[in-house]
């Protein structure tokens, strides 16, 4: 019978094999390209990727991100542009993000729930002209509230049950346009069980919940809120609902609530900074995992390459082949479509 080498085995081989003063080598399995690649632990492709876009109102419009360079808002009829390319090009499903009008933000974020608004009106745009690739929509206030926070307020104090309430319905909303997977930024306790309660008393079972089970209280995302224009509007911090960076374990228990909850997936946001984060929760709960590589990373990125620094391409292809060694199964990033290029022309 076969029985596998033990730890205390690997030892005394290796205790051997130095005693008879045999060299090392593993350069061996690095010493051509066709070695190196079989004996490749770990692979990224373009089903791993997906695309953050971001929608604004009007037509034919591109406008650039001052914060993201590279980066652009789209109206509806350029964001279907953008989504063909990225269909063409093998990325699985877009991520999508709204630039609310800040004549329609209010205290309650009471846009979030209309469903006419822009994410769900893209939604639809999508589904009907390019059916073949997966939406994700973003689930939080911030994009619709006149004070930039994920939740209601009273007081200076973000109101937990009240805010889930109204998620659960902007979830419904987004599920009924047309979203494949609805994704809960918000960091509110208990709102994966109301909206998976929700949608599926709605018909809506199949409707896929990735949670963001493990979001940081994190300087990276500045960008970012630079660019669905709840930056300027924000008054305070998040740190009452999102983690605080110095915490691991608290990681297991958020996650592990949400998969108790019925979320079908599970995220950790930032990404690189907390590549830890995400071994742990894939090592622990075994969920497809998923990390963000955010607008701060991304940004550090470009400003290391524009300055000369870094190989723009190259440093693109390693940072997203960590987060597939430290367990992740796809990664949203900005740099999906021409991650998505490089891969194809190494095919």
């Amino acid at each position: 019978m076969h029985h596998p080498i033990d730890t205390v085995t690997k030892s005394k081989l290796a205790l051997t094999k130095n005693s008879l003063d045999l060299p090392t080598r593993l350069r061996r399995n690095r010493k051509s390209p066709w070695a190196r690649a079989m004996v490749r632990e770990n692979t990224l492709t373009t089903a791993d990727l997906i695309w953050p876009v971001f929608v604004i109102e009007g037509d034919n419009l591109r406008v650039p991100i001052a914060a993201m360079s590279g980066v652009e808002r789209f109206s509806i009829d350029q964001a279907l542009r953008e989504t063909e390319r990225a269909a063409k090009l093998g990325i699985p499903a877009i991520a999508l993000f709204p630039y609310t009008d800040p004549a329609l933000r209010d205290d309650q974020g009471s846009e979030a729930v209309n469903g006419d608004n822009l994410i769900c009106r893209t939604c639809r745009a999508i589904k009907k002209e390019i059916p073949e690739i997966g939406i994700i929509t973003d689930v939080a206030l911030d994009p619709y509230t006149s004070h930039g926070h994920d939740g209601l307020m009273r007081d200076g104090m973000i109101l937990n049950d009240e805010t889930v309430a109204v998620l659960a319905q902007q979830a419904l909303v987004q599920a009924e346009a047309g979203a494949d997977v609805i994704a809960p930024s918000d960091m509110m306790d208990g709102r994966i069980g109301v909206i998976r309660e929700t949608l599926d008393q709605s018909g809506l079972e199949l409707v896929q919940i990735l949670s963001y089970a493990a979001k940081y209280a994190s300087v990276f995302y500045g960008p970012f809120r630079d660019a669905v224009g709840s930056f300027a509007a924000l008054t305070g911090d998040k740190r009452t609902y999102q983690m605080d960076p110095a915490n691991g374990n608290e990681a297991l228990r958020e996650a592990e609530l949400d998969v108790i909850e019925g979320a079908d997936m599970l995220m950790v946001k930032p990404g690189l900074p907390y590549l830890d984060i995400v071994y742990r929760l894939k090592q622990d709960f075994g969920l497809p995992t998923y990390a963000y590589q955010v607008s701060g990373e991304y940004a550090m990125i470009e400003a290391a390459s524009a300055g000369g620094f870094i190989d723009r391409d190259r440093a693109i292809l390693e940072s997203l082949m960590c987060f597939k060694r430290a367990g992740a199964d796809g990664v949203l990033t900005y740099f999906a479509p021409r991650a998505a290029e490089l891969l194809k022309m190494a095919s």
